[in-house]
């Protein structure tokens, strides 16, 4: 058994760590050569206003007044600058946002190494090719840019400790920059050196306001705080315009871009892909930007220009990544090399040379990042197996670039950019052709070797825990032909990988299949076996339980997607004991299976995120939990003739720890609704709730019904503090069902005729099972294990998606802390997920006791389930999309993949 365990925990890491080299590999480059526009630019400097989570609704909207929040920005609009919505991509998270906005490029999808907090790649940006730089704002944002940047590029941030969701006034993030950015103007004409740089040309002023994202977090962006915070962000650049209008001398000289990294939901959160995230808004207006112009009607598929009454306004929409090219452009810098985007050149008040020429620069750096990546690939593949990208050959992005030069010099400039604009459109094709051009070879590899294993496994389980090959006759061992051919196919394996210089990795993709299929081969019996048994098995009995067990499998695929598939499946399984023999023989407690299977069918139609907090609700979980301790307490002193004082102690403690979750909860609640943040009181009961709920069940007695119901006490302690509403009661709910289902189980292994050694009720969790007890499985086995496989993703998905803690209400953690720490506060969220799960895996180990199933047994038989899940989510990753769709399709790949 250790052997086979080593080698699955191998086989399943090479599975796990493949999606890394097949799916999320970095798309970025390195070894290209500086482009930059040949004419002098515009302006001499660049101010980027970040307004971390502004919606471009919240901007341009008017008030109920019919005024305008933001009456500086909207006089910008109409009299000075021009304006549009930028279009963000998913993940609508701040570090890829600001990445697109300054890098020009899109999330990196290597970043999921490194939990999405930062690339893991080295890349170049607006700030890395200015001259000088100084930043404001959040050390999360500011640090990421200033890594690696060199000393050219200067930082001020507040403490990171600020970031407080419960505090009584958030907007002070953002006065603190603008305060801290008029006394830097201040100092310098005081600073002779400070002065002289920045007057310098090719200088960029990067603020980054995060109030208005916090304020949406802790109050919506339907709050009177944030708008009111939108307010604010308005009147600050007015003075930070007229300052350094000032301070220059009205030179006439400065760009200025506001726009935001991301929107974000009514219901405080972003991540995804809806329109109130993706929708920023993107005003720009100074040195080298056209001016307004008015229309007399325009498209688009929104109803932001009626609701805003901006329909005489040109309105120039953007995607994110192309900010970038423009601000480099409109200061004189080199593209940033990395940089995907195209340079809108309709923002731009220049000479149409210098948007030929822009566009031009834009078109020959895209092409460089095309080029690398092209001879990397040629480089380590074989000539003849080597197939290039056909739609932009070598002679015909020569034939293109020239013919795009011809064009600049004989003035046909609208023809020039059009021309670069169709070559960058191919080289980003290009681009994606080249960096998956081995996803198909390594995929191949990699499921040849998972399906063998699962194969493997699948005829360990039928030699060592079934009868079905006593009755095959032995015959003789193979000849040495077997192993002598896969050496030689590993032999030639090797020898090709190492013509092409593949990286280690591959070999291990490209090898591991042999082993493992040489091992599946050597099992001919067992192969021998199962097919003489199911040839005698009824056809159309086979067929009814491959197709039940496939739509099972189904299910559970689909539930990481449609949780509603988990009601479904519920449903389903109330109907359960009217197939068997178990509704006319007990009828109690088939009655008890459907009731509580419908009350949990209900969980996953609730929302997970968008819904209001219901704090009565959570008061009203904990009385039943109170009520529950009574009835433990009861029953016991009932139950035995002496009551023990120390359990007499423990239930009262742990009834004690529901009474104070209770009132952490309720008085954390009306603590944050008066502005008055996070008593220290209700944090410190919290954490001191949250540690000894991993102490005291391991106090209680080692009686089943005293332990099982010890766990469900303490863990719902916890539970409480991270509830918001209706989930409060999903814990209780589900032992519920967990109790029932182990009376079910034992109910009908007396009917098939098994002895049962112990009852429930005196079954100690101590206690070890003879091996000699150990029976042969069963069919009835397989949906055991199938019904643990579907109570464990029931527990994760009942009420949220594993898959992002964006599907989770950040207010969950309130009563443990408010100050934003990820780390701290994914663990919490992610803790809740976990309890649910503990309680079905206790229940399980009753189970898996009462029905005298082998555990190694049951192992194996939850594996090869989990396995085949595993191959239907290599297929379905993707490395686009939301953190969530992401996500949803790679934890469900991690988390089934590992034994």
């Amino acid at each position: 058994m250790l052997l086979l365990f080593i080698v699955g925990l191998l086989v399943h890491f090479v599975f796990f760590a493949s999606i890394f080299d097949i799916y999320f590999t970095s798309p970025l480059v390195h070894g290209m050569t500086p482009q930059s526009t040949p004419l002098p630019p515009p302006a001499r400097r660049l101010m980027l206003i970040v307004a971390d989570g502004l919606r471009a609704d919240a901007l341009y909207e008017l008030d109920e007044n019919g005024d305008s929040r933001a009456p500086f920005i909207r006089n910008i609009i109409m009299h000075e600058g021009s304006w549009g919505v930028s279009h963000t991509r998913v993940p609508t998270e701040s570090r890829p946002g600001h990445v697109a906005l300054i890098a020009g490029f899109y999330e990196d999808v290597s970043a999921v190494a490194k939990g999405w907090k930062e690339n893991p790649v080295e890349f170049d940006s607006l700030i890395n090719e200015s001259k000088y730089t100084w930043s404001w704002g959040s050390p999360d944002i500011l640090s990421m840019f200033a890594k690696a940047a060199g000393k050219h590029v200067y930082t001020y941030s507040y403490d990171a400790n600020d970031e407080d969701f419960g505090a009584q006034d958030v907007t002070k993030l953002d006065t603190w920059v603008f305060d801290n950015i008029k006394e830097f103007f201040h100092a310098a004409r005081k600073n002779q050196s400070l002065f002289s740089q920045l007057n310098e040309e090719k200088i960029v002023f990067f603020l980054h306001l995060l109030g208005i994202d916090t304020n949406g977090h802790a109050h919506r962006p339907s709050s009177r705080e944030y708008k009111e915070n939108v307010k604010l962000v308005d009147e600050g650049i007015k003075e930070l315009a007229s300052l350094l209008k000032e301070f220059y001398g009205n030179d006439e000289k400065t760009a200025f871009i506001l726009t935001s990294d991301h929107g974000m939901t009514d219901w405080g959160f972003h991540g995804t892909g809806h329109p109130s995230e993706t929708y920023t808004p993107f005003v720009t207006w100074g040195a080298g930007i056209k001016y307004p112009q008015k229309v007399s009607a325009q498209q688009f598929d929104d109803a932001l220009l009626k609701e805003c009454k901006l329909e005489d306004w040109k309105r120039r929409d953007i995607n994110q990544a192309d900010i970038a090219p423009l601000m480099a452009s409109l200061i004189g810098v080199p593209f940033p090399l990395n940089s995907v985007g195209i340079l809108p050149v309709d923002y731009l008040n220049n000479t149409d040379v210098f948007k030929a020429e822009s566009m031009f620069t834009n078109a020959v750096q895209i092409l460089e990042q095309f080029k690398v990546k092209m001879t990397q690939k040629k480089e380590v593949t074989l000539s003849f197996l080597f197939t290039p990208f056909k739609l932009l050959s070598d002679s015909k992005h020569l034939n293109l670039l020239r013919k795009a030069r011809s064009y600049i010099k004989q003035n046909k400039f609208e023809e020039a950019v059009s021309l670069c604009q169709e070559l960058i459109q191919l080289a980003l094709q290009g681009l994606s052709y080249y960096h998956t051009y081995d996803r198909f070879f390594l995929g191949f590899n990699v499921v040849l070797g998972f399906v063998g294993w699962a194969s493997y496994a699948s005829l360990h389980i039928i030699k060592s825990h079934s009868s079905l090959t006593r009755s095959v006759s032995k015959v003789k061992k193979p000849s040495g032909l077997l192993p002598c051919s896969f050496v030689a196919i590993g032999i030639l394996i090797a020898i090709f990988l190492l013509i092409q210089s593949c990286p280690w990795t591959y070999y291990v993709y490209c090898l591991l299949p042999v082993p493992i299929w040489y091992a599946v081969l050597r099992e001919y019996q067992v192969i021998q076996g199962l097919v003489t048994s199911l040839l005698t098995f009824p056809p159309r009995h086979f067929a009814g339980y491959l197709l039940v067990y496939t739509l099972g499998i189904e299910v559970l695929v689909l539930s990481f997607f449609y949780r509603y598939m988990l009601t479904a499946g519920l449903v389903v399984l109330a109907v359960w004991p009217f197939t068997t023999q178990l509704w006319t023989r007990a009828k109690g407690i088939s009655l008890s299976w459907i009731f509580f299977c419908l009350l949990l069918a209900v969980f996953p139609l609730m929302p997970v995120v968008g819904r209001k907090p219901d704090i009565f609700l959570v008061m009203g979980a904990g009385l039943l939990v109170l009520l529950l301790s009574l009835f433990v307490i009861t029953s016991l002193i009932k139950r035995k003739e002496s009551f023990v004082n120390e359990e007499l102690v423990l239930n009262l403690l742990q009834m004690l720890s529901t009474v104070l979750s209770m009132f952490a909860v309720y008085s954390t609640h009306n603590s944050l609704l008066k502005k008055q943040g996070l008593p220290l009181i209700n944090q410190i009961i919290s954490w001191v709730i949250l540690a000894s709920s991993f102490v005291v069940p391991l106090l209680s007695p080692t009686v089943l019904f005293e332990r099982l119901v010890s766990i469900l006490l303490s863990s719902m302690s916890t539970y409480l503090l991270l509830s918001r509403g209706y989930e409060a009661f999903f814990p209780l709910v589900l032992s519920c069902l967990m109790f029932v289902w182990i009376h079910t189980e034992q109910e009908i292994l007396q009917q098939s005729g098994v002895s049962c050694k112990q009852k429930v009720t005196s079954i100690q969790f101590t206690y070890n099972t003879d091996i000699t007890q150990f029976r042969q499985l069963c069919p009835d086995d397989i949906r055991r294990a199938f019904f643990l496989v579907f109570f464990l993703l029931t527990a994760f998905f009942g009420t949220g998606n594993i898959a992002s803690l964006n599907s989770f209400d950040l207010a969950s953690v309130y009563c443990f802390l408010t100050v934003f720490s990820p780390y701290t506060m994914g663990a919490l969220m992610m803790w809740k997920i976990i309890i649910p799960f503990v309680l079905v895996m206790c229940a399980f180990e009753v189970v898996q006791l009462t029905t005298q199933l082998s555990s190694k047994s049951l192992f194996l038989m939850v594996l090869v389930i989990s396995d085949i899940m595993a191959l239907h989510f290599f297929f379905l990753v993707k490395d686009y999309g939301s953190w969530l769709d992401i996500g949803t399709r790679a934890d469900g790949l991690n988390g089934l993949s590992l034994p």
